[in-house]
């Protein structure tokens, strides 16, 4: 669920970049681009966490 997130948030970023090199009609500003690229950062991070949390109790580590 974080991952699918994650790489939803990110293609909302991408885009606003893509519209914003090709198009110039960005959508967001500096800041925005900024507290987007962060949220899918954690939400990667997290993923990749219960990812990793998951592992080591199928393991019984």
């Amino acid at each position: 669920m974080y991952l699918a997130a994650s790489i939803i948030v990110f293609v909302l970023y991408f885009t606003n970049v893509a519209l914003g090199a090709f198009a110039q009609a960005a959508v967001l500003g500096d800041v925005g681009e900024m507290l987007v690229l962060f949220a899918a950062s954690i939400l990667f991070v997290v993923a990749i966490l219960q990812k990793e949390a998951d592992r080591k109790e199928k393991n019984g580590s």
